[in-house]
């Protein structure tokens, strides 16, 4: 890590376990700000999307703040950006949860429900919520702040609804794609139960789990992330 601490903003929005967050962070190292504002963000180098709860009521909140431009700002900025579980999904186009929600678009990609019954066997599903411990497996290489976590670390999750994959669509439609996109899974059992755990494209990761109640694995992780400039 460099010699002067990371400056991280963790938004404010009223819709995420932010005491946990900001303990977590200053534990990795770093000095933690709460952000309501634009020129809250624009002191930090690195910033931090939370959320828990549903995704609609979270969405409405967020836009409320007005900061979907600064945030899509920051991250084109070239500024580390993380999104953590629910603050993950909203970056997607849309979530299906209770009706269809649009997201910011900042990632391509949908929030779906878990699958019922693809199985025979129901009780190789995860069961929902998706509550607890799992692995996160690397589908891809990636310089993710996966170092020194080894090929399958375990973390926390706390969801109903995820990702199943992100599309690797070619184009422009102004929002941050491709070229490398890189992701991890996590699941119970048959592929049919596979969700994305974590994501990584360019200055912008997101995790569907929550590092700030993983443990070490989470502490390393968000401590790698906080070397990402």
């Amino acid at each position: 890590m460099s010699s002067s601490k990371p400056i991280v903003a963790v938004i404010d929005y009223d819709r995420g376990n932010l005491h946990s967050v900001v303990r977590a962070f200053e534990a990795a190292g770093a000095t933690v700000h709460l952000a309501k504002t634009a020129d809250e963000l624009k002191r930090a180098s690195h910033v931090v999307l939370p959320g828990v709860g549903a995704y609609k009521d979270c969405m409405e909140t967020f836009v409320a703040t007005g900061l979907q431009d600064p945030v899509a700002a920051f991250i084109a900025s070239g500024k580390p950006f993380l999104g953590i579980c629910l603050g993950m999904q909203l970056l997607l186009e849309r979530s299906f949860e209770f009706g269809v929600t649009q997201g910011l678009g900042i990632l391509p990609g949908e929030v779906l429900p878990f699958p019922v019954n693809e199985l025979p066997d129901e009780s190789t599903l995860l069961k929902i919520p998706h509550m607890g411990w799992n692995a996160a497996v690397a589908t891809t290489e990636s310089d993710l702040e996966w170092d020194g976590l080894g090929p399958s670390p375990f973390f926390y999750f706390v969801h109903s609804y995820g990702v199943r994959e992100f599309p690797l669509a070619s184009g422009d439609t102004g929002r941050l794609r491709p070229p490398r996109v890189t992701w991890s899974e996590a699941g119970d059992g048959d592929r049919a139960d596979r969700f994305v755990a974590a994501v990584e494209n360019g200055p912008l990761s997101a995790t569907q789990f929550h590092p700030e109640k993983s443990g070490e694995a989470g502490l390393m992780l968000l401590k790698n992330w906080l070397d990402t400039l």
